[in-house]
């Protein structure tokens, strides 16, 4: 084919190595995408013959093999993409001859040695990533010749020394990252970085850089957007400058050795939307003016020395989402502004000396999955209304001084998972209703003063007497050496006073235990938990750790495909099993499939929806990362040859049950309507216990009122469901069956 131009064959699932001398001979090609495929072997020196190649793209693949050196022989080359492949060996010096180079990618490899000074004569490079090597040595100073470069991406190597200054020449930098290095000294490369005027991103953090941050920093661009410092070993205070950087969103400076006390100038940042000052020394109180911060969702000031009161002023923070101020000093009551935060999804202030009472209305933070206030010194009743948090996975009351009956009401904490209630003085009997909690994985009641049985269902029937240690007037669980029933010792007379009026009672007791038995038929039980469904908490998850997750995007991780990518296992640096969904940037809808689907999973948070745990974009990769499903697809299920009876009829019931249960709050339960439009059996997801998870929300719909919808995505989808009505005996392909 002696006339081809461009050959683009990536997001395929091709294999073996790249033809050899004899067989690839494409004099005219321009640009060559292989990227995102399963190729082996070596970068074949044929390629050479294409002397008008611009675009070489083939990452995320398995090459091996150096970096070929003759790269630098081809005189049009102005892209070079290799990323995510097993390179070895050094970058080759031979490249300092290509100056018409505009990106180089070769992050995520195993290259080593140092980066040849000599790259500094890539005079118009715009892009430049080594990230996820085994890089040593100094960072060139020759770098700062590079005028024309705009992203630099260093990230986790082992360089060593400091930031050159020189960078201070190139004005054209929007993001710096040289994250997870073993860089040290102080920060006096900032004053170069103040003539960065583009500069938007600045990332060093995971290095070893001491001292303290100098007033210049205030000097860095108004246009800095991420300042990320964390997990060094920087000292002194946190200077008021930092106030000039109108345009932060983000600060991180945690795991420092910072001291003094929060500056309120930093209050007036009005774009920050995460502030962590967490692992610091830092003293004083939360300023009241933090309440400037309306934009802000995240707020982590745990593991300092504050002190004082938590502002009342909190309530402002109308968008906050995740506030933790654990082990700090701080004192008084929670103010009840911050039990209005609509949004508030973790909250966490364990390890303080906070007191009172809780109040009696906290249901307004019905968003709230997370909530540990134990190792206080709070005192009264547990409120009935902390039952109404339906969304509440956590609950951690521990170590403090509440008194009077656990609530029944608790009961009705449907997604709770665990719950410690521990070193209190609650007392009268355990509410039965908790052992209908069907998620409930950990209860401890431990050192209270509760009376009466132990209920021996649910939760009960395999709870350890760690959790109820201490406890000496319970009853009824034999199988833990507690007394099988309550021991009395009454007189003929005591027995009339306690017989005549039971006996009096049977009769409207029994009217009522027909009622409530009629009534218990009518509902109908859920399966247990996932035993993988602890919280994941939000987190930011780079390109290269999913490539590290799911070994390179192989094809053994692969878990399904789709009209807009793939779907692969994975498993994160922390260990957690995720499902990563890849959307193919090829498809014409991909970009719109994934906005859809970020806002319809944002804004829905059921038990029967698949979590969204994280999100990675960019602009030529877009990727979620959603709760994994161990047992697959209904549709495999159901059509499986290996075990046509798989699923019986109570089983398929219970998935339909879980299903509609899913869809009603979609329709009802949330505050923007949310019509799915594709649900089919192969978007209906089964974890480990065979609980139904509804998925794949790329072409949702969301309805704004009676008379506004905005469809997210004009795709019609496949035939399956679609507002108002339904029929989920579609699911099961036997609608004359199971209607």
């Amino acid at each position: 084919m002696s006339m081809l131009r461009i050959f683009g064959l990536g997001n395929n699932n091709l294999f073996g190595s790249l033809p050899g001398n004899k067989s690839f001979n494409l004099p005219m090609l321009q640009k060559l995408g292989l990227s995102w495929n399963h190729f082996t072997g070596p970068i074949q020196p044929a390629l050479a013959r294409s002397n008008k190649l611009e675009l070489l793209s083939i990452s995320i693949n398995n090459f091996t093999g150096p970096v070929p050196a003759w790269l630098a022989t081809m005189p049009r080359l102005s892209t070079i993409l290799l990323s995510a492949n097993n390179l070895v060996g050094k970058i080759p010096v031979e490249l300092r001859n290509h100056t018409d180079l505009v990106m180089l990618d070769l992050s995520v490899n195993q290259l080593e040695g140092e980066i040849p000074p000599q790259i500094g004569y890539l005079r118009n490079l715009n892009y430049l990533s080594f990230s996820t090597n085994l890089l040593t040595g100094k960072i060139p100073e020759s770098i700062g010749n590079i005028s024309s470069i705009k992203t630099l991406d260093l990230t986790l190597n082992a360089f060593t020394g400091s930031v050159p200054t020189t960078f201070g020449n190139v004005r054209s930098l929007t993001g710096l990252y040289v994250d997870g290095n073993k860089l040290s000294g102080k920060l006096n490369f900032l004053h170069a970085l103040s003539n960065c005027k583009n500069l938007s991103t600045l990332g060093i953090s995971s290095n070893s850089f001491a001292g303290s941050i100098p007033d210049y920093l205030g000097n860095l661009t108004s246009q800095l957007q991420y300042f990320i410092a964390s997990s060094n070993s920087l000292t002194g205070s946190i200077p008021d400058t930092i106030a000039n950087l109108s345009s932060l969103t983000t600060i991180d400076l945690d795991g420092n050795q910072l001291s003094g006390t929060i500056p309120v100038s930093i209050t007036t940042l009005n774009n920050l939307q995460e502030l962590n000052l967490a692992n610091n020394t830092l003293t004083g109180a939360i300023p009241e003016e933090i309440s400037r911060l309306t934009r802000l969702v995240r707020l982590y000031l745990d593991k300092n020395q504050l002190s004082g009161s938590i502002p009342s002023t909190m309530g402002n923070l109308s968008e906050l989402q995740y506030m933790t101020s654990s082990l700090n000093s701080l004192s008084s009551t929670i103010p009840f502004s911050l039990w209005r935060l609509s949004k508030l999804i973790s909250l966490n202030l364990a390890y303080n000396m906070l007191t009172g009472p809780l109040p009696r209305d906290v249901s307004q933070v019905k968003q709230i999955a997370q909530m540990d206030l134990s190792s206080n010194l709070m005192t009264g009743g547990l409120p009935d209304s902390l039952g109404r948090l339906q969304m509440l996975t956590y609950l951690n009351l521990s170590n403090n001084s509440f008194e009077e009956q656990i609530p029944s009401s608790f009961g009705e904490l449907v997604s709770i998972e665990t719950m410690d209630l521990s070193y209190n003085s609650l007392r009268g009997t355990i509410p039965k209703s908790l052992a209908n909690l069907t998620f409930l994985t950990s209860l401890n009641l431990s050192f209270n003063k509760p009376d009466g049985p132990i209920p021996d269902r649910g939760i009960f029937s395999n709870i350890t007497l760690q959790s109820l240690r201490g406890n000496d007037a319970l009853w009824g669980l034999s199988r833990l050496g507690i007394s099988p029933c309550q021991s009395h010792h009454k007189s003929p007379e005591s027995l009339i006073k306690i017989i005549l009026p039971v006996a009096g009672g049977v009769a409207i007791l029994a009217t009522c235990l027909c009622i409530l038995i009629r009534t218990k038929i009518k509902k109908c039980k859920r399966t247990s938990v996932p035993s993988e469904s602890n919280i994941i908490n939000y987190r930011l998850i780079s390109f290269h750790e999913l490539v590290r997750a799911t070994e390179n995007f192989s094809e053994d991780n692969l878990l399904g495909s789709g009209n807009f990518g793939k779907v692969f296992k994975g498993q994160l640096d922390d260990e957690s099993i995720v499902a990563v969904k890849v959307l193919s940037m090829q498809h014409e809808g991909a970009s719109v499939s994934f906005d859809a689907e970020c806002r319809a999973l944002r804004m829905a948070r059921h038990r029967n929806l698949v979590k969204i745990l994280s999100t990675c974009s960019n602009f030529e990769f877009k990727a979620l990362v959603l709760q994994y499903m161990p047992n697959g697809s209904l549709d495999s299920w159901l059509h499986s040859s290996n075990s046509p009876q798989g699923l019986g009829f109570l089983k398929r019931l219970e998935i339909m049950l879980d299903v509609a249960m899913a869809m009603e709050y979609l329709h009802h339960q949330h505050t923007e309507v949310v019509l799915h439009c594709d649900l089919k059996p192969s978007n209906v997801l089964l974890d480990a216990d065979m609980t139904a998870h509804i998925a794949d929300f790329g072409i949702a719909k969301l309805l704004l009122g009676d008379d506004n919808s905005i469809a997210l995505t004009n795709m019609p989808g496949t035939i399956g469901y679609m507002a108002p009505g339904i029929e989920l005996t579609y699911l099961f392909n036997k609608p004359n069956v199971y209607k």
